[in-house]
């Protein structure tokens, strides 16, 4: 390596100066790559589960995600988040956190109720309702012990915790962060408090 070294330190300048523009370039290009890789993951949105926060029913037509796996190394997923993990088969799904391990729930009259409280949907979400199907239904609390109770922002074509039960944290791949496509789309996908 050393001979190299001494073989480009006698090229004219410009060319020197070019390999050089080049190795960091390389570098840095694998720098990227590697943070991609251990930090990222890129989905398509296939179902219109999530919609409107997010929008799709198939590879064409459907916007691309960046989830980022960072956050929950040093946390656990939160209320109102949006979490990507994989069904039995391996399908992606994307689904918005509502009950936390240890919570119970409920669906009444589209009102979440945690722990027999009623909990008000953040301003950015305050439209949607969600409806009492499966295992909520007719005024019924499922008791969530140890995973996360995830629901479709159209949780009238959703199959989410209501039907697959609760979601354990070592299933979920990341936090759904960024929209990357389509251009009128792209856009953080806001974390709601």
């Amino acid at each position: 390596m050393k001979r190299l070294g001494s073989l480009i330190d006698r090229l004219p300048p410009p060319i020197r100066g070019t390999l050089r523009w080049g190795e960091h370039l390389l570098a840095s290009v694998g720098a990227v790559l590697v943070i991609y890789h251990l930090g990222f993951e890129l989905t398509v949105m296939i179902s219109p589960s999530m919609s409107p926060t997010l929008q799709g029913t198939s590879k064409e037509n459907g916007d691309w995600i960046l989830t980022e796996r960072v956050s929950y190394w040093f946390r656990e997923p939160r209320r109102w988040e949006v979490v990507r993990f994989d069904l039995a088969d391996g399908t992606p799904v994307m689904k918005r956190v509502v009950a936390l391990p240890g919570e119970t729930v409920a669906l009444k009259k589209f009102q979440l109720i945690i722990n027999d409280a009623a909990v008000p949907q953040p301003d950015a979400i305050a439209h949607l309702k969600y409806y009492s199907y499966g295992n909520v239904s007719h005024g019924r609390t499922f008791t969530n012990r140890h995973g996360y109770y995830v629901l479709g922002d159209d949780s009238v074509d959703s199959l989410d915790s209501r039907y697959e039960g609760t979601i354990p944290q070592e299933k979920i791949a990341g936090r759904v962060w960024l929209r990357v496509w389509p251009p009128s789309r792209i856009g953080l996908v806001h974390t709601l408090k």
